[in-house]
């Protein structure tokens, strides 16, 4: 009866050893899995014109623009609207925004060629589109070139008012592999603005941002002022 027992307990520690040598297995596959490199989260994709069209709503993002660490504790929400003209490689763009409770809305026409958005005067701008697992979402990587000024920024919009909580941990792992600050996002419960605000021009608005110097230094102070108070 002893020596019966023995096997049977023998028989019992032999299978758990193995289910346990199986699950540590597993484990350490799945510890071991690699997240996507920053030149996968980093490659563009194709947009076609015709996915650009329609309504974007600002979900959040990353800028080195001066003042944009600090606007975004005013910005209540953003939104673009893109439409096609009568030229195929153009796209129209308003972008209404609410700061501090006020709306305002800017216009302008952007060239739109294999999948790159650009804009050559009275500044220079490239956007290009970087992966995203969210089929309503669009993940902007911009570049400014402004007189002897650069300026990068990373946008996610959406169709919808908010994304899940995986695609904001993507935005945040491709700001990391810019080495740009964590996006900030926005509060999705503020009202947007109504539609068919009267829109200004939008390049000679953000050129006279991108130019003004003195402005620069003040919002730089705000941006650090920012970071060290918030963050």
């Amino acid at each position: 009866m002893c020596a019966r027992l023995h096997r049977a307990s023998q028989s019992v520690s032999a299978t758990r050893m193995k289910r346990l040598v199986v699950f540590v297995a597993l484990l350490s596959l799945g510890l071991s899995a690699p997240l996507p490199s920053c030149d996968a989260l980093l490659r563009p994709i194709n947009i076609r014109n015709e996915q650009m069209l329609g309504r974007w709503l600002y979900i959040g993002g990353s800028s080195d623009l001066p003042g944009s660490r600090s606007l975004g504790l005013l910005l209540n929400n953003a939104w673009l609207d893109v439409s096609a003209t009568s030229r195929s490689n153009v796209l129209t763009i308003v972008q209404t925004q609410r700061i501090y409770g006020e709306c305002s809305s800017l216009k302008y026409n952007v060239t739109m060629e294999n999948g790159t958005l650009l804009i050559e005067h009275p500044f220079y701008l490239k956007e290009v589109y970087l992966k995203s697992d969210c089929p309503d979402c669009l993940v902007v990587y911009e570049e400014v070139n402004s007189t002897q000024d650069s300026f990068r920024s990373l946008l996610l919009f959406s169709r919808q008012r908010s994304v899940s909580a995986a695609d904001v941990d993507l935005l945040r792992r491709q700001a990391k592999c810019l080495q740009m600050p964590s996006p900030l996002l926005m509060d999705p419960t503020h009202d947007l603005c109504p539609d068919n605000l009267e829109s200004s021009d939008g390049l000679d608005a953000l050129n006279s941002l991108l130019e003004a110097k003195m402005a620069h230094r003040v919002a730089r102070l705000l941006d650090k002022l920012f970071d060290f108070f918030v963050n």
